[in-house]
């Protein structure tokens, strides 16, 4: 019986070393919960900038043709997405710390590379957007191709981190249907689910 119980334990620690090594699985959820204050009080300056004291459950497009506007929103837009970034990173390298393991290694890698090639192209994409002067399609365009950059990194990490791309790419499309509410459709997709699956994410396998 101590016998069956020793292989028991080695099959456990291969197992544990085997997804180690093939999944990131420092990746802090902690982090998302903060990604998803930060893009929070990012919606909120941009409802200020644009819609105050209107609501924003109302078609504002006229609002942002002008450049002076545009330049703050992406302004906003970047510095939601550095410190969510900056965030995402220092709280995984404690974590990585606090596991043994090393946060740089080919999982992460390869986990950087399939995240950022989908960000990047719809990055580029939302630009010549944005100077076509497409502004309804932005909020729909960067909901989807987050999404899309989830689901190609989900492979690398979390199974959860998938279901937040799928999420995210369900809301894309329905902010795609309903022009007019993308500052609400941003702030659900990047507040709200962010915290919802950084939360759980946490409880799961920070706690």
């Amino acid at each position: 019986m101590k016998e069956i119980h020793d292989y028991q334990g080695d099959i456990a620690s291969i197992r544990t070393a085997m997804e180690r090594s093939v999944k990131f699985l420092s990746l802090s959820g902690l982090s998302g919960v903060l990604a998803g204050i930060y893009a929070l009080i990012g919606a909120t300056a941009v409802y200020y900038l644009i819609y105050y004291p209107h609501s924003p459950f109302g078609f504002r497009f006229y609002y942002v043709n002008e450049h002076d506007i545009v330049l703050k929103l992406m302004i906003i837009a970047a510095l939601v997405l550095v410190l969510s970034i900056a965030t995402a990173f220092i709280m995984s390298q404690r974590k990585a710390k606090r596991l043994g393991l090393t946060i740089w290694n080919k999982t992460s890698k390869d986990l950087t590379a399939n995240l950022f090639i989908p960000l990047i192209t719809g990055g580029l994409l939302i630009l010549i957007l944005v100077s076509r002067g497409y502004y309804g399609i932005v909020a729909p365009a960067c909901l989807i191709f987050y999404g899309l950059a989830l689901i190609s990194a989900s492979a690398y990490t979390v199974n959860e981190i998938r279901y937040l791309g799928f999420s995210e790419i369900v809301l894309g499309l329905v902010a795609a249907l309903l022009p007019g509410y993308g500052l609400v459709f941003w702030a659900l997709g990047f507040g709200l689910l962010h915290i919802v699956y950084g939360g759980v994410m946490h409880y799961r396998y920070d706690s």
